[in-house]
This record gives C-alpha cells, sequence and structure tokens, in this order.
C-alpha cells in the first residue's frame, strides 16, 4: 500500500468540551474542521474501498517543525546546531497523535479501527512538518 503524506504541522486529538444549556450538559466537538481537512487531504491519496474484514498493520510518522532555537544564529543563521535532537519529545502526546488520525481515518480507509492489530509510530523533527501513513 503506498504511503499518504499530510503536509503541515501534526495535529493530536484534542478532548471533547462541554457545555452547560439550561438545565443541560451537551458535548461537542470543536475539532471537526481540523478533522475535516486532513480527511480531505488523506481521501485525496486513498484509491479504493473502506478495508474490511482483514487485519490491517499501520505505521505512523509525525515529523514536527523543528523551533527556531535549533539553528545557529549570526553567520551560522539557517544552519542546524550539532546538538539539536532528532526526536521530538515534547508536546502533544504521541498517543494523541496516533488518535487522531484513527479516528479520521474509520469508517473511511478501514471499517473499523478494531482491524488495526499492529501499529508502529515515530514522532521526529524535521524541516517541512507533515504525517506520513502506511496502511
Amino acid at each position: 500500500m503506498p504511503t499518504i503524506i499530510i503536509q503541515g504541522n501534526p495535529i493530536a486529538k484534542k478532548r471533547p468540551k462541554f457545555a452547560r444549556r439550561g438545565k443541560f450538559v451537551t458535548t461537542y466537538n470543536d475539532q471537526e474542521t481540523e478533522e475535516s481537512k486532513f480527511l480531505f487531504h488523506v481521501m485525496q491519496q486513498w484509491k479504493g474501498d473502506p478495508i474490511s474484514g482483514k487485519p490491517i498493520e499501520i505505521d505512523l510518522k509525525f515529523f514536527m517543525k523543528r523551533p527556531k532555537n535549533h539553528y545557529g544564529t549570526g553567520k551560522n543563521a539557517g544552519k542546524l546546531k550539532p546538538n539539536a535532537p532528532v526526536l521530538h519529545s515534547k508536546r502533544p502526546d504521541i498517543d494523541n497523535l496516533i488518535k487522531f488520525v484513527f479516528d479520521c481515518l474509520n469508517g473511511q480507509a478501514w471499517m473499523d479501527d478494531a482491524l488495526i492489530y499492529y501499529v508502529s509510530a515515530l514522532k521526529m523533527y524535521a524541516e517541512t512538518p507533515r504525517t506520513e501513513i502506511t496502511i
């Protein structure tokens, strides 16, 4: 299966929001536009029907944008510092990044995410932020 590449900063799943409406409390998702944009880009690259009935192995790579302090200043401006880390070990959490991808692709790339038996995920820095999905 080819790799699906979504350009831009990887997005983490946020917690649902709650609002009091009179005597009732409602739950809403303030990430709907992010999810629909993500799914739009996936479906431009996804050719075929949703996977159903067979086990799925998925490989996720989240490439995060490097902060300015990873680069030198003065005559070294634009050059990566030798001690700049490769692996991203800050927020957003990798489980929330995975959850966002799974929730967006559920029902579109696969019929149910219960079909997924193996997940590998990597979160690292890159010059161009993106999410790579290999199913």
